[in-house]
């Protein structure tokens, strides 16, 4: 199992300098760059933007740059925003509640339901609960997240009045009541497409597991119908999303940064796409690699809690 870890985690920190190599060079042979920003106002003269670049180390070669942005990341420095000053670190820090409470909510909602409509569709296989939940499904996968964000601010904020339309809480009022009023609308939102995802493979690895001999054997030995389901289809079929999960990872995260910017949520994937309206590349580069470790990390865990629940997966 150490062996297995060791193999797992030497892919993954792999994997992790290339996103940050392929990241690094790409943002920097974007057009425009910090300077844009600067060249922008009014007496700005040549002489002082080279003097800004050389103050943010700009005009040393890009694989020098890399060289040391990489030997600061290693030891915990993630750099300075070119916007405000403030270490990248307290900038995520700053936003990382508000994405981890989306994430987590909508991960919940999408697990709970998405299997539950799974495990029905499967015991009713064919049935008119089937067809809704498949035809339910398609439907979901093909709604695009902002639009079906806009909808639902339109119908339950505008219309019905029974939601605010965005922001984590309401000025003056951060009650925990209040958290999860503003929470309810981005949260189920987010969780539509993976609620529709995961349905489809808990459905499909159930029918597979319904197929085996073990489960068949069971009932003719005459155990009861609901220990079969309980104790050994549900429990075995369980073992295939634990993958689901860590692959579902990186489709929430992008999810989020949608529904983040809809429901105007203060979030990573609202910062993200802030610091890249001000070609902030630090703040852009450290919410990169978070988001990286964190991917990263979530399949890993995956990985491993695979490993435990199924020894065959050491021997690949």
């Amino acid at each position: 199992m150490l062996r297995f870890t060791l193999y797992r985690l030497g892919h993954s920190v792999l994997l992790l300098f290339l996103v940050s190599l392929i990241g690094y060079t790409i943002l920097h042979l974007a057009p425009g760059g910090p300077l844009s920003q600067y060249a922008l106002s009014p007496g700005m003269s040549q002489a002082e933007l080279n003097q800004i670049a050389e103050r943010m180390g700009l005009n040393r070669p890009i694989p020098i740059q890399y060289l040391d942005w990489l030997s600061s990341f290693l030891v915990g420095d993630w750099g300075e925003s070119f916007r405000d000053g403030r270490a990248v670190l307290s900038v995520i820090s700053g936003h990382l509640f508000a994405t981890i409470l989306l994430v987590l909510s909508s991960s919940v909602i999408s697990i709970g339901l998405g299997t539950l409509v799974g495990v029905l569709g499967a015991t009713r296989r064919y049935s008119a609960w089937d067809y809704l939940a498949t035809v339910g499904a398609m439907i979901a996968l093909s709604i695009p997240t902002f639009w079906f964000g806009l909808v639902a601010i339109y119908v339950f904020a505008l219309r019905l009045d029974w939601f605010p339309s965005g922001n984590m809480y309401s000025i003056g009022d951060e009650s925990f009541l209040d958290y999860v009023h503003h929470l309810v609308m981005p949260s189920l939102v987010l969780a539509l497409v993976n609620v529709a995802i995961w349905s489809r493979y808990m459905r499909s690895s159930m029918l597979d597991v319904i197929g085996q001999d073990f489960v068949r054997t069971a009932k003719a030995k005459g155990v009861s119908g609901r220990r079969v389901l309980y104790g050994h289809v549900i429990r075995n079929a369980l073992i295939p999303m634990i993958t689901l999960a860590g692959i579902q990872l990186p489709m929430l995260l992008s999810g989020a940064l949608v529904t983040e910017t809809v429901f105007t949520w203060p979030g990573i994937g609202r910062l993200f796409l802030d610091s890249l309206g001000y070609n902030d590349y630090p703040v852009i580069m450290g919410v990169l690699m978070f988001t990286a470790i964190f991917v990263l990390l979530g399949n890993l865990i995956a990985d491993i809690l695979v490993a435990i629940a199924d020894p065959r997966v050491r021997l690949e």
